[in-house]
């Protein structure tokens, strides 16, 4: 048995179906799928071109949302770009095959405004962006990513073994239609030649049915969706590890259990239906740990803590030893303390869904040797826990560790979370003296244009008793100064930064 055995809870309300990945009853991911919101991400669309701009190649694509998505150069297949360049030229084969290899891009001979083009959604629209899209198609099955329209197979890093991973590669070429692709997943690792030849054969299916679809289909409309939330996780994560897949909604628990029947018939015995009270996401502490996945600081069992900050640019993530002293020397509590905090990193890394470039700050060390464990270590956590691609550099002198992780989707906090109406975003708001010192500046030159000088100023209960307690001369100057009156008044239903100026 693993030493990694896993849960899979799948919560059901009338608004939203929830998902999470325990380990050892720890949060390892949670899932959201809002039944009002559609997901965008992996759907197939029949687009319509609408602009297409040479100079930073890239094409938008109405596929009938509210903002067109934008399909860079870089997401094009080159045989599809290849081709499309080529259809007004007359060539031998041996011309095409040489200009596929060497020729250069230009998405404005590949697409024209106002033609369909099959997309699929890579990630979902975020802020003000529509959606990513791609033509390099892929669909996930349990054991191969089927790649239609690329012609190569990769195989996953995390199946060690030359011999599987060469027999495996094989197969799958065999079973592939010419000028298809895969890439082999983990799960597919000791698998049977009958199992992976089903999954492949289905896939299959499932694009020549999108090819159908998309000849019948109207501009921008939607092709193909992935499965629902529930299935999409049990498709993806069921092995193993996995001890039970407890669901909290009987016809949803029917559901799950008749679809492993199909992919999977030896896992269907774990498939079982969780009556509530308590409910399940209570009894196994769900809510409290998504809770603490959106604060910055996260305390571990030693008393150190690490604290997550993220930017447009990076993710920064800073180690502190806290109130763990070790048990020898400095140098043992800082390795301890460093080793103990990469474990929980990579878990919040896979929690908050964080992506793109990371730097990590663990406590510096002076020993060579340690700074080589803490990476070796760092590095097969991630190897063993983390089912997404990461590249991690050695650690530095000064204790930075470097990364890269792929992203996928919106983060955690994305997900949940608004940008504070308050501090927009910063995570601080001005003091009171400083907006106290605002509103009399703009004050100051109203009073000093205004036609009475008898007026009254009326600001925020807190301003008020700033100005009247610490800057009551600053008031008494201006009146000196513009030879008036001043009352200083106090509203409750202001803003701090507002204020309003009667004449008396």
């Amino acid at each position: 048995m693993s030493k990694f055995m896993k849960k899979i809870l799948i919560n059901k309300n009338p608004w939203e179906t929830r998902a999470a990945i325990l380990r050892n009853n720890k949060l390892l991911n949670v899932f959201f799928s809002s039944h009002s919101v559609k997901i965008l991400e992996r759907c197939f669309f029949k687009g319509v071109v609408t602009k297409v701009l040479p100079g930073i190649q890239t094409a938008f694509v109405d596929i009938g949302q509210e903002r067109s998505g934008f399909l860079h150069i870089t997401e094009i297949d080159r045989d599809l770009a290849v081709s499309r360049m080529l259809d007004t030229v007359q060539l031998e084969d041996s011309e095409v095959k040489e200009i596929k290899r060497h020729t250069p891009l230009d998405i404005g001979k590949i697409f024209k405004e106002g033609e369909p083009v099959l997309v699929q959604v890579s990630k979902e629209p975020i802020y003000e962006k529509g959606a990513k899209l791609t033509t390099c198609f892929t669909l996930p099955g349990r054991f191969i990513v089927l790649m239609p329209n690329i012609p190569r197979v990769g195989i996953s890093k995390k199946i060690e073994d030359k011999d599987e991973k060469q027999r495996l590669k094989d197969l799958v070429k065999s079973l592939l239609p010419e000028g298809m692709g895969a890439i082999i997943r983990t799960s597919s690792d000791k698998m049977s030649e009958k199992e992976i030849s089903k999954d492949v054969a289905f896939l299959v299916g499932t694009w020549n049915s999108i090819l159908e679809k998309y000849n019948k289909a109207k501009n921008t409309e939607k092709v193909y969706e992935d499965i629902p939330l529930s299935l999409q996780i049990v498709r993806d994560n069921l092995d193993d590890d996995i001890e039970e897949v407890l669901i909290d909604d009987r016809d949803l628990q029917h559901k799950v259990y008749k679809f492993v029947q199909g992919i999977a018939p030896n896992y269907s015995h774990k498939i079982r239906f969780w009556e509530s009270p308590p409910s399940l996401f209570e009894y196994y502490d769900v809510e409290k740990q998504i809770e603490g996945a959106l604060h910055k600081k996260v305390s571990l069992k030693s008393g150190s803590s690490i604290i997550v900050e993220s930017t447009e640019a990076m993710t920064v993530i800073d180690v502190n030893t806290g109130k763990f002293i070790g048990k020898s020397n400095l140098e043992d509590t800082i390795l301890q303390t460093n080793l103990e905090a990469s474990e929980e990193i990579v878990r919040q890394l896979r929690l908050r869904n964080i992506g793109g470039l990371i730097v990590i700050d663990f406590i510096d060390m002076a020993t060579p040797a340690n700074r080589q464990k803490l990476f070796t270590f760092f590095e097969q956590t991630l190897k063993e826990q983390d089912k997404f691609q990461s590249v991690v550099l050695k650690v530095s002198e000064f204790g930075l560790l470097q990364m890269t992780r792929k992203r996928s989707g919106k983060t955690l906090i994305q997900q949940l979370m608004d940008t504070c109406y308050t501090c927009c975003g910063l995570g601080v708001v001005k003091t009171v003296r400083t907006i106290a010192y605002a509103i009399l500046i703009k004050f100051k030159d109203e009073f000093k244009s205004a036609k009475s000088k008898n007026v009254a100023l009326i600001v925020n209960p807190a301003i008020f008793q700033f100005l009247s307690h610490i800057e009551f001369n600053s008031i008494l100057e201006l009146e000196k100064l513009y030879g008036g009156k001043i009352t200083l008044n106090s509203k409750n239903d202001l803003e701090l930064s507002e204020y309003k100026m009667e004449v008396q």
